[in-house]
């Protein structure tokens, strides 16, 4: 029977299409047209999000328990709601976050994960994928340090997939699909690291 691997994973995402589970969990691959980024150097935070930054209420780390957030991510924002991460798309993102390619940054209070999000970076390239909060304003503050590494390290195309008001508040715009495949290509061929030159594992989270 056939499973989703981490191989198949890294070959959707650099041709630009990516898995999503439906409701009895088959797979389906998906290229959307247009396609939602977010510009990574005219990201401003909020400045609602100024205060939270000040206050230093998060602990923010960098892939110290990227299934744990993958699981959070894939419960079910209401009772009404569904999810489009299987066990099986988790076993496969777990595998390819093994091999030094999807990372997670996460918020924690007291030790406790409170949110944070995850994605997948190839070259110049990072594919974010799903992000999670538990006390308001965590997942927030996980992709502000989110954008704070992609800059530092020299990132090109923050891809976000699909257009919503949950991506529009960081940014987020709509671009042909034929240009982003242009822009992929492009961020592809330069060698960058997610974590290389930054702390690996925690840092306490400062106001920009």
């Amino acid at each position: 029977m056939y499973r989703l691997s981490s191989d198949d994973l890294i070959y959707g995402y650099i041709n630009g299409i990516f898995p999503m589970a439906d409701t009895d969990n088959t797979l389906y691959w998906y290229s959307p047209d247009p396609r939602a980024i977010i510009p990574i150097e005219t990201y401003h935070p909020a400045k609602s999000l100024r205060p939270v930054l000040n206050k230093k209420t998060f602990e923010v780390r960098i892939n110290t328990d990227f299934e744990q957030v993958m699981r959070a991510c894939a419960l079910p924002r209401s009772e009404h709601d569904g999810t489009w991460i299987s066990e099986e798309i988790i076993e496969a993102y777990v595998d390819l976050h093994q091999m030094g390619m999807a990372h997670s940054v996460e918020a924690y209070i007291e030790n406790e994960l409170v949110g944070g999000l995850y994605g997948v970076a190839l070259g110049a390239v990072f594919f974010g994928e799903s992000m999670f909060y538990r006390v308001p304003n965590a997942s927030k503050v996980a992709f502000h340090y989110l954008i704070e590494i992609l800059k530092k390290q020299q990132f090109e195309l923050l891809d976000t997939q699909f257009i919503n008001d949950n991506v529009r508040r960081f940014g987020a715009i709509e671009i042909p699909r034929t240009e982003y495949m242009k822009l992929l290509k492009q961020g592809l061929q330069k060698k960058v690291h997610f974590t290389e030159h930054i702390m690996e594992h925690s840092f306490r989270n400062q106001p920009d």
